[in-house]
């Protein structure tokens, strides 16, 4: 008989397998998005009076000074009382990155909106630490064959409180972006941080967010603008976005 093959006594040995490579664990997988479809209903669009008030008493100046109290009261039943379609909005982005902004039917609805912001999140926070932020989204008005709907347009020049901050972009919603609304679902309405995975700022990196109830006034096909609503007695800070063809 010749000599024992050196392979065959080695696959013999207890204890090992040269036949069985090592497999690594999977990666732990990202929660199943559980997320809806948004309804089909039509959109809501505030007449015309309405509209015509508001933007009215929206042009009134800001006095932190001066209090009214008689005033106070009402100002929750002036939200109730107009025609805008309530939806819930989502700023969320990591400390060294971009912010981005979410809208959703409802917390519990994929976002029919997802805009990259021209601005860090950081200097976002520094702006709602003002107590008001208004931010423009402005784009060209298009020829009569190239319409599009005004929140398909993919570019925006944006402003934040007047200042030119860059150009915001509209994008697919993302793997995370997803994940974020996910986690988000029983959240109505908040601020905080949640874990982060992102090559920004590393898997221990935080995201911060900031959810609310935006009413949704539709001005007409080249203007829509989202007011955010605060709760009875809050002193959140006022955020308005304009989307804008000009």
């Amino acid at each position: 008989m010749g000599e024992p093959n050196p392979r065959a006594k080695a696959n013999n040995e207890p204890g090992k397998s040269a036949t069985t490579p090592e497999i690594p664990p999977p990666p732990a997988s990202r929660p199943q998005v559980s997320l809806v479809q948004p309804s089909k209903k039509k959109k809501q669009k505030s007449s015309k009076v309405s509209r015509v008030f508001r933007s009215v008493f929206r042009s009134f100046p800001i006095l932190p000074v001066c209090k009214f109290p008689t005033l106070s009261g009402s100002l929750p039943d002036s939200n109730r009382m107009s025609s805008g379609a309530r939806i819930t909005g989502t700023l969320f982005g990591y400390r060294k990155g971009r912010v981005s902004f979410s809208m959703q039917e409802n917390p519990r609805c994929l976002p029919t909106l997802v805009v990259e912001l021209a601005m860090q999140t950081t200097a976002l926070q520094r702006e709602m630490s003002s107590g008001m932020v208004r931010i423009a989204l402005e784009c060209e008005k298009r020829t009569e064959k190239d319409k599009i709907m005004l929140l398909d347009e993919p570019l925006w020049a944006m402003y934040c409180n007047g200042k030119k901050s860059g150009y915001g972009a509209k994008r697919d919603a993302t793997d995370e972006d997803l994940n974020v609304m996910e986690l988000l679902k029983a959240v109505s309405m908040g601020a905080g941080v949640l874990p982060g995975n992102s090559e920004v700022e590393g898997p221990d990196g935080e995201l911060a967010y900031m959810r609310a109830h935006f009413e949704r006034v539709v001005g007409s096909k080249d203007s829509e603008t989202l007011y955010m609503l605060s709760p009875q007695g809050d002193n959140s800070p006022e955020l308005s976005i304009f989307f804008v063809r000009i």
